[in-house]
């Protein structure tokens, strides 16, 4: 049974999400930009190294605290197998799906990381590249399932969070990589690929009407969202 109204859990779960997108986002255009190779006295290589660390770390925590509060808010429901494994649930479950699989990604980064020593430079490099796969997967999921992306503030945010990324791809390509002419025009296609395909698919998409509906949402909770009243925004 759904809950009456929004609970603690529910505006919990929506704060730790923006937060781990805005760490996963800073974390992401770190280990783009590579900014070791541009290290200076005042800014050594492990300072850099520590702060991509850092924002890894804190990206995951509060992830997990994402996690943790949308199965204790009892709004949809959302199991812990739901967290792990992608596109079994029954809420939007293909963009809760997406949320799964960057939060997989994010995990096996992080225990190859652990166990770099053992594994060797190369194994743990090739696990690594998952990070960056990781970061518009959680941001469709973004998209796909919050409830705030009407919201001016959020839209923002994620227009922030894009253009960071895509400046540190373009940032990388015209000043970091100059060895390599296909990885420097892949980059570049990628992330302008990316972005034409966010302006063309939002409009019609969770910015469009319906979008609760067609993204997946049970039809009980369907009719106990559109009977119920959310000062601050409802859930889709």
């Amino acid at each position: 049974m759904a809950a009456a109204g929004p609970t603690a859990y529910w505006y919990l779960t929506r704060s730790t999400g923006a937060v781990a997108l805005v760490l996963l986002t800073f974390a992401t255009a770190l280990g783009v930009l590579d900014l070791r190779r541009w290290s200076t006295p005042r800014l050594p290589r492990f300072v850099v190294d520590s702060l991509h660390r850092s924002s890894s770390l804190l990206a995951m925590v509060f992830l997990a605290l994402h996690i943790l509060t949308s199965i204790l808010d009892g709004f949809a429901r959302i199991s812990l197998i739901d967290a792990f494994v992608p596109f079994a649930g029954s809420y939007r479950p293909f963009w809760l799906g997406l949320g799964a699989l960057a939060f997989d990604l994010l995990v096996a980064v992080t225990i190859t990381s652990l166990l770099r020593q053992r594994i060797g430079y190369q194994g743990w490099r090739a696990v690594h590249w998952l990070a960056y796969a990781s970061w518009p997967i959680a941001l469709l999921h973004t998209f796909g399932t919050g409830s705030d992306i009407k919201q001016a503030w959020m839209l923002w945010l994620s227009v922030v969070c894009v253009a960071i990324v895509v400046g540190a791809v373009l940032a990388r390509v015209l000043f970091g990589w100059p060895e390599n002419r296909r990885r420097r025009v892949g980059a570049l296609a990628t992330a302008g690929g990316f972005s034409l395909f966010l302006l063309a698919w939002l409009p019609g998409g969770p910015l469009g009407s319906d979008w609760a509906r067609r993204s997946g949402t049970p039809s009980s909770l369907l009719a106990h969202t559109h009977s119920a009243t959310n000062s601050s925004g409802s859930r889709r």
